[in-house]
């Protein structure tokens, strides 16, 4: 049977092999086709951008602007919406032609024709075709257009990391924060994914130039957070609920809970956050809003159950969207890169501010959430607070008290195979202390592990984009003890993956000279399996077995 689609660049897809006829993350072939295109044409408007740099002129922001947030509509349960899409999709082609022009006027040439032929651009930065050419335009430019398997998963590994860089970009451009030195990378990057001379060599150097600029992108971010925050601090998050009713923002985007924080006060509405909007509370900026009441729930993928449950608006502010039961439809809101078809959408462009009147009202017509657990659960490990307790750490190693850092990073999931990492937690010894970000936090941030000396056995550092601390706390720690080698250190890593932030993450690691990483709880099926032997081979690189088998290799 002919594909209706193609897609695999999350954990989840169908079979470890690749969603053909739709995508387990409910996206229809229809969206996937134009998902496809909207990648296309981002790299094409990206070569041209690359070929404007490389005859000595600018490129604006607000193409670095598209190029990124272009990239994280196509993220994994990010945007549903077709029509948003092409809307996409047509501005990148105006955008493009704007640059080709330019091009056309330095270069001499005639038509973009002529202006290829000097230049070397591939098809993707000529090709200007109107709606109407779009669906037969993208059954020829998918994942499955790159024929070579090898050459193909480099590229699409290459791609899902500069999509995860991008998201990163994009959160720290939200808060008026660029390096064009990363926009120019994730441009160039892109390009040369449709250059067919490049070798497998050459496409592998590549993959870990992204891993560089990946800490580069996460660093940004990093800045732009905690200088618009502060350092985030220990905090208590509550875990119940209030009786004033509520509005739940799920997702990463620090400034949209701001905007929304902001335009609620004294209107007695309650602001919750969800899932990977928890590390919110561990920045003290966040901490002089009084109605932001706490985090409600667990991981993105039990938001059909818990959104239901809260009774009020959901706001999502990035991707991690399951497509909404009609019975809550119309109370999940959308912003920025997501966009699901029937749910209303909250436009604002960079440094422009968002306008949650509706939403607020809204929410003012609903009851209190209802409680579905009370408590309070305890993170803001990020590096600089771990970095304060850097000697009653060190001391702990150093006694004994402390024999092994796990890190158990990354993002959670639907699969039953999960459970491995909770049940992994619990069955670790209790002088191993896990460092954690992302929601994979949600497999055992709940289990009262207890603490050793004080030290918390679970120590969040937030968000998936804080896995930035967890490398520099690792070298932080090479320092302190004076080893040469980052992986002399007493930690070892077994991360759950999902999605392609996940995937920067990784590269990330792997260009800092981290080795021996467990990835769970498969391996990504667009790692061919010569492409997974270099990576196993060079970087160690492996899968993960039962729990008790891995405990014995991992902590012995």
């Amino acid at each position: 049977m002919e594909n209706k689609m193609f897609c695999y660049q999350c954990q989840e897809t169908a079979g470890c092999a690749g969603c053909k006829v739709k995508g387990v993350c409910g996206k229809e072939p229809e969206v996937a086709a134009m998902q496809d295109l909207l990648v296309y044409v981002t790299k094409g408007l990206s070569a041209a951008a690359t070929q404007m740099r490389a005859e000595g002129r600018q490129v604006s922001k607000d193409v670095n602007h598209m190029v990124t947030l272009n990239l994280f509509v196509t993220i994994t349960n990010a945007n549903f919406d077709r029509e948003a899409i092409i809307e996409r999709i047509k501005a990148t082609l105006a955008a493009k032609e704007e640059l080709l022009a330019s091009l056309r006027a330095v270069t001499g040439s005639s038509d973009n024709a002529e202006l290829a032929g000097k230049t070397g651009l591939p098809d993707a930065a000529i090709w200007n075709g109107g709606e109407d050419e779009f669906e037969a335009k993208a059954a020829t430019v998918g994942v499955l257009a790159t024929e070579d398997e090898d050459i193909r998963s480099l590229r699409e590994l290459i791609t899902y990391g500069l999509k995860g860089l991008a998201a990163y970009s994009k959160h720290a451009n939200a808060l008026l924060k660029d390096n064009e030195e990363t926009d120019a990378f994730i441009q160039s990057a892109l390009a040369k994914t449709l250059d067919d001379s490049l070798t497998i060599d050459d496409l592998v150097a590549l993959t870990l130039q992204t891993g560089k600029y990946g800490v580069d992108g996460m660093a940004l971010l990093d800045e732009a957070n905690t200088s618009a925050y502060g350092n985030p601090e220990i905090t208590s998050v509550d875990i119940g609920v209030r009786n004033n009713p509520g509005i739940l923002i799920s997702g990463h985007d620090l400034r949209d809970l701001e905007m929304l924080l902001e335009q609620t006060k004294g209107t007695g509405v309650d602001v919750y956050t969800h899932s990977e909007m928890l590390p919110a509370h561990y920045y003290p900026a966040f901490k002089k809003y009084d109605h932001l009441a706490g985090n409600y729930g667990n991981a993105w993928w039990k938001q059909k159950e818990e959104f239901e449950k809260f009774g009020g608006p959901n706001l999502m502010t990035t991707n991690c969207v399951v497509p909404p039961a009609d019975s809550y439809k119309d109370r999940l809101w959308t912003t920025g890169a997501t966009g699901f078809p029937g749910c209303k959408h909250i436009d604002g462009a960079y440094g422009e501010e968002k306008d949650f009147s509706a939403i607020i009202e809204q929410a003012k017509s609903c009851p209190a959430p209802e409680e579905i657990e009370t408590g309070s659960i305890v993170g803001g490990f990020a590096h600089e607070q771990v970095f304060a307790l850097a000697d009653t750490v060190v001391d702990a190693v150093k006694s004994g008290a402390i024999r092994k850092f796990v890190v158990m990073a990354g993002c959670d999931g639907r699969m039953k195979s999960r459970e491995y990492y909770k049940e992994f937690a619990e069955k670790l010894p209790e002088d191993v202390v896990i460092l954690t970000a992302g929601c994979a936090k949600y497999k055992y941030n709940k289990l009262d592990l207890g603490d050793i000396g004080g030290i918390p056995r679970v120590l969040d550092a937030g968000q998936c984009n804080d896995s930035y601390s967890l490398a520099l706390i690792a070298l932080k720690l090479k320092e302190v003890f004076g080893l040469d080698d980052i992986n002399d250190l007493p930690i070892v890593y077994n991360i759950a993956w999902y999605e392609q932030k996940a995937v920067i993450v990784l590269l990330a690691l792997l260009y800092l000279g981290v080795k021996n990483i467990h990835l769970g709880p498969t391996l990504p099926a667009f790692l061919s399996p010569n492409v997974a032997n270099v990576l196993v081979e060079n970087f160690g690189i492996s899968g993960i077995t039962t729990v008790d088998e891995d405990l014995k290799l991992m902590i012995g």
